[in-house]
């Protein structure tokens, strides 16, 4: 395979950033990632940079030489976001500052941006502000640089490599330590989930020049309520875990759609064929099963080799 341009991925180790890494090394290019920690999936053909986002002389240095930049780090919880509005800004929209800055001092040929379909919400809080603060620095160095970007406005993400940060995570840990879910809602609420290694193949599709200085959005291709995923997940579980709803704890997520009225519109792109959602569920239920028990033989499926 031929090599193609060396890639920066911003915020690598974690869950996104490394498949979205894994995905641009299985198509030939030269990968390097750099995160505040090392990344436990980091492949013998990527190169690894520790550093913080917010030090311009480390990002500055991880970028030169660099012809692609991906920056997917920063604070990806809205109810972290919530707590923490200050370090919000600090990682999601000063961070993303100085690597736009850094982008243009060393000609970048192209920059990527982890954005969220929030950006079209009124939920979301100080999540949704640092997205859309961040997508309007994107087009005013756009503007005044001429630096070509694809901002990238991500759905609800599952799979391997999660935490209890993500929804569908720390719902299926739940039912195998707990053998109930216990869901703060009534189950009416819908998303478009997107599993990981999908939406990180996409991310390297939209290189591709057809969609420079465009926003992309990347969800999953059907909508499905929480109530019929719960019963997908009890139904895969051979029915026994219970299923416990209570009241909305906040108003930080939406509750059917995350779109609110906005001129600036984005492209919905998806994969074909994709990872089915019920496929997903049961490799990361095996996932999850095989790293609370094991010494147990996995019962739900062979867990995915992760490299």
């Amino acid at each position: 395979m031929k090599t193609k341009e060396k890639v920066l991925v911003i915020g690598g180790s974690g869950f996104l950033g490394s498949h979205i890494a894994d995905s641009l090394s299985e198509h030939g290019y030269k990968v390097t990632i750099f995160d505040l920690k090392s990344s436990p999936y980091l492949r013998n053909d990527q190169e690894e940079i520790l550093g913080d986002i917010l030090d311009e002389k480390t990002v500055n240095s991880a970028i030169k030489d660099n012809e692609i930049i991906y920056n997917i780090a920063g604070i990806a919880d809205i109810g972290e976001c919530f707590d923490k509005p200050l370090d919000t800004v600090k990682q999601n929209i000063l961070g993303n500052a100085i690597v736009l800055d850094g982008c243009v001092k060393y000609k970048v040929k192209k920059f990527l941006y982890a954005s969220s379909a929030y950006v079209y919400s009124d939920a979301g809080s100080f999540y949704r502000i640092s997205k859309q603060a961040s997508e309007l620095l994107i087009e005013g160095f756009h503007e005044k640089h001429g630096l070509t970007y694809v901002i990238l406005r991500y759905g609800s993400l599952y799979g391997e490599r999660a935490d209890k940060r993500n929804s569908i995570y720390r719902m299926l840990e739940e039912a195998l330590t707990n053998y109930q879910i216990k869901y703060y809602g009534d189950g009416n609420e819908k998303r478009e989930f997107i599993h990981v290694r999908d939406a990180a193949e996409l991310s390297v599709k939209v290189l591709d020049n057809k969609y420079d200085n465009q926003n992309i959005i990347l969800t999953g291709p059907t909508v499905i309520e929480y109530s019929d995923l719960l019963n997908m997940i009890k139904e895969i579980m051979h029915g026994k875990i219970k299923i416990v709803y209570g009241p909305r704890k906040s108003d930080t997520h939406y509750k059917l759609s995350p779109y609110s009225f906005s001129p600036k519109l984005g492209k919905k792109l998806i994969i074909n064929p994709h990872i089915d959602l019920g496929q997903g569920l049961l490799n990361l239920i095996s996932h999850i099963h095989n790293k609370l028990h094991p010494e147990l033989k996995d019962k739900f499926g062979v867990l995915i080799n992760e490299k």
